[in-house]
């Protein structure tokens, strides 16, 4: 299972039209630090005026020094993919966990 050390957000119309790098955002977890598939979660999903990343970046990730989890949401339009809320977490994820994120509404329907 290969191990996550970050998350980077990446712009490919950059690469297509100017030709340049299509790095636009750049988190790493630090050392010994690993995270789970990352996942977009849009601050207004029913909005269909949003900018495309007006949202956050989620992960859980695991300490293998410390043997601590976390879940992490980052500001998704931030070229640092800012931390804006950590929480500990009481049990480790293991690594290659998926996750889906619906939306009450949703559920409601079934």
């Amino acid at each position: 299972m290969p191990k996550i050390s970050g998350i980077v957000k990446l712009d490919m119309s950059l690469s297509e039209v100017h030709q340049q790098e299509c790095i636009v955002a750049c988190r790493m977890f630090g050392p010994g630090c690993f995270g789970g598939e990352p996942f977009f979660v849009a601050k207004e999903p029913d909005n269909p005026d949003a900018d495309e990343d007006d949202g956050y970046i989620v992960s859980h990730v695991h300490n293998e020094k410390t043997r601590e989890s976390r879940f992490l949401v980052m500001d998704a339009k931030s070229p640092t993919l800012e931390i804006i809320c950590v929480l500990k977490l009481p049990h480790r994820v293991p690594y290659g966990f998926h996750g889906l994120f619906v939306r009450e509404s949703d559920i409601n329907k079934l």
